[in-house]
């Protein structure tokens, strides 16, 4: 129950949110000194819709002469009656969410302009009051001015700063109509070149946390060396030296194949996640390419440098996150792609293991062997090589290629040290492998053939696109394919022996469309997606989960997808009437990454109804595990929330269960979602990866 009063008279409760004033931060602006400070929005994921509902601020308890300027203290006022009951349903579910969560008893009244409102829920509404007398305390609902809703329409402005305490320090950040954001925050020492970060010692200084940092340099030659920021979306700010009411944490690894990324893409904005489901996300930057994996056997040059950043964000996380509202003992690590692939190693990376407490890996490039093959490019993201071969792939060259040819290696490195960044982000060759190091990553997978103290003992969720493997197939637009064979030869990269043992094992069908170019694609995306990211993963969750490795381990195909990389251009589903944006209901390719909208809530744009209804699906379930370990979310908790959809699609999907054998099982995330068991198990099998592969040893 919201109970913390102001102590001050109105003069001094509007002085006490002033900030300190500094060249860092420089006006003046609301702080969290007297009270916690909660955004109250309800959050259909509808980006379209955002303009017909309005968000509010809560503020803890205060008496009547106090109320009014609580709210100035913000540049806000009172919330009228008038606002409420225009969007009363709103209202309603939010008074019943603060009831549900404990933060408020179910009969609590709230200050409004020119009186009181509260929860009437036995008859399903709310309940309006006069004025109250005496010096009663009753926590305030203010206004909130601040109509931008969007990451990419949302700054800072005089009226919608806040500053708080964190770290030793005093953090500048913002809000908009969903939550509370600070950007840019410094996380690290800027570390020298191939050197380990630390974690960030500044202190007695106010910064500025309204803009993101510079992006790890990329391979581009964009970005910079001094990158080592995270950035903040909370829903809750507690008062200052409080740590009531915290939520649970996602902590998100950006993908880009260790290349490329980086933690202010407006793709993982977490702030209709933090919104709708009430949880702080914190996303990241960590050095890439070279710059960030580079490693000489026999120096201290060890590699592994921006797996090593993602660690020192997990510990700023945990040291600071209470600050800005989260849970340091409820952090899920999640990323995609090359951000599932470093969730893969800090599964298993000793420094790790401990600051975190469950993990998320979407779209992680299993890959390993196969088709022939002692690898491909996908073996690296589950299968970490020594730092001998490390270096073979990315040493020399990059010596040669800047022209340090001295005849000592440590001459090459002095040489190396002083080339600009730039230069060395965008050579041809480029060091971007996780290698055993002997200190981030010292085995060669993940161990998961049984519980042991080397594997983080954490609940997962590991799960693919579809379609995941059209990405990384060759689409041969231009090519004369005058057989399936040449086909499958032309877009796995493989010989006429291996492409015709596909054929002929009768596991991967060809269907005949009249397209044969397009017809053989299918066949080769299917074996790419079963080769480089099903097989490994449906092996590692199975393995983890019947061997005790993970206390649940949960499994998933993306069946509805947005967007993602899509280098062959072959664009979501057909245009038809009534689908001006492409039918979901067609054939298309859910290719990589194209899941990622959905944990975060975040889609540019929805096609249909069931876009919309599945994203509120999905964003429930990632939240659950996130608070939980388990994806299923209380009913009690929907229906507080006012989440009807969500309940329905619980109701026609069904639970999400976790892996108990061979027979699964998994969600096949649509709308509705639905059970089965593993996918193409003999089709991984044949190409040696059956569901026992980690039990057996892997390779």
């Amino acid at each position: 129950m919201l109970s913390l009063p102001f102590l001050l008279a109105s003069q001094l409760a509007i002085s006490a949110y002033a900030a300190p004033s500094s060249s860092s931060v420089g006006r003046t602006s609301l702080s969290n000194k007297d009270s916690s400070l909660t955004i109250l929005y309800q959050n259909n994921l509808n980006g379209s819709d955002d303009a017909n509902h309005i968000s509010a601020i809560l503020l803890d308890a205060t008496s009547p002469r106090q109320a009014a300027a609580a709210c100035a203290s913000l540049s806000e006022t009172l919330l009228s009656k008038a606002a409420i009951q225009a969007h009363s349903d709103d209202f309603y579910n939010q008074l019943s969410y603060l009831a549900y969560n404990r933060r408020a008893n179910r009969r609590q009244q709230y200050h409004i302009s020119g009186g009181l409102v509260s929860l009437d829920s036995r008859k399903g509404r709310l309940d309006f009051q006069g004025a109250p007398r005496g010096y009663a305390s009753f926590p305030v609902l203010c206004t909130q001015s601040t109509s931008s809703s969007q990451p990419t329409n949302s700054s800072a402005t005089a009226a919608n700063e806040i500053t708080i305490a964190a770290a030793g320090n005093t953090y500048l950040g913002y809000r908009n109509k969903k939550s509370w954001r600070f950007s840019g925050l410094r996380y690290a020492n800027t570390p020298a070149r191939w050197q380990y970060s630390s974690v960030y010692s500044g202190v007695g200084l106010n910064l500025n946390a309204t803009a993101f940092g510079s992006q790890c340099v990329q391979v581009s030659g964009q970005g910079s060396e001094d990158c080592l920021f995270l950035n903040v979306q909370t829903p809750y700010i507690p008062k200052s030296g409080s740590k009531k009411n915290l939520k649970p944490v996602l902590f998100w690894i950006h993908g880009g194949g260790f290349n490329g990324g980086t933690g202010s893409d407006p793709g993982s904005d977490g702030g209709n996640l933090a919104s709708r489901e009430d949880v702080v996300v914190v996303t990241i930057n960590y050095r890439l390419a070279t710059l960030g994996f580079f490693n000489v056997p026999g120096t201290n040059i060890t590699g592994n440098y921006g797996i090593a950043d993602q660690i020192t964000a997990l510990q700023w996380t945990i040291n600071n996150i209470a600050s800005f509202g989260g849970d340091a003992s409820q952090i899920v690590i999640a990323g995609s792609s090359a951000g599932g692939g470093s969730v893969r190693v800090l599964l298993g990376s000793p420094p790790a293991i401990g600051k975190f407490q469950g993990g998320i890996a979407q779209s992680n490039l299993g890959g390993g062997v196969g088709l022939g093959q002692t690898g491909n490019y996908a073996t690296a993201y589950s299968s970490y090589i020594t730092p001998q071969q490390g270096y073979s792939l990315a040493g020399q060259q990059i010596f040669t290629a800047v022209g340090c040819n001295q005849t000592s290696v440590a001459a090459q490195i002095a040489c190396l040290a002083q080339v600009n960044y730039t230069r060395i982000a965008t050579l041809p060759t480029r060091a971007e492998k996780v290698v055993q190091d002997g200190k981030i990553v010292n085995t060669e997978q993940l161990i998961v053939n049984t519980k042991n103290a080397s594997t983080a003992h954490v609940p997962v969720i590991f799960g693919i696109n579809a379609n995941d493997g059209s990405s990384f197939s060759t689409y041969p637009k231009k090519a004369n394919v005058t057989s399936e064979l040449q086909g499958i030869e032309l877009s796995l990269g493989i010989t006429e022996p291996y492409a015709q043992g596909i054929i002929d094992s009768g596991l991967f069908p060809y269907y005949d469309s009249g397209n044969l170019t397009l017809d053989s694609f299918n066949v080769s995306q299917r074996v790419a997606t079963d080769n480089q990211f099903r097989c490994v993963d449906e092996a590692t969750v199975y393995a983890g989960a019947t061997t005790g490795a993970f206390p649940r381990a949960y499994y998933y195909e993306s069946d509805r997808t947005l967007g993602g990389y899509d280098p062959n251009g072959l664009g979501g589903p057909p245009v038809t009437p009534g689908y001006p944006r492409g039918n979901p209901n067609l054939p298309y390719f859910r290719v990589h990454g194209a899941d990622q909208g959905w944990l975060f809530g975040n889609l540019p744009y929805l096609r249909d109804g069931p876009d919309l209804y599945s994203l509120q699906l999905e964003s429930n379930w990632y939240a659950g595990f996130m608070k939980r370990g388990d994806p299923n979310q209380p009913l009690a908790y929907l229906e507080a929330r006012g989440y009807t959809r969500t309940i329905e699609g619980v109701q026609l999907s069904g639970s999400w269960d976790p892996i108990v054998g061979a027979t699964g099982p998994i969600k096949h995330l649509d709308w509705p979602s639905y059970s089965a068991g593993f996918v193409d198990v003999p089709q991984c099998a044949y190409l040696n990866y059956s569901l026992s592969y980690y039990l057996e040893g892997g390779i």
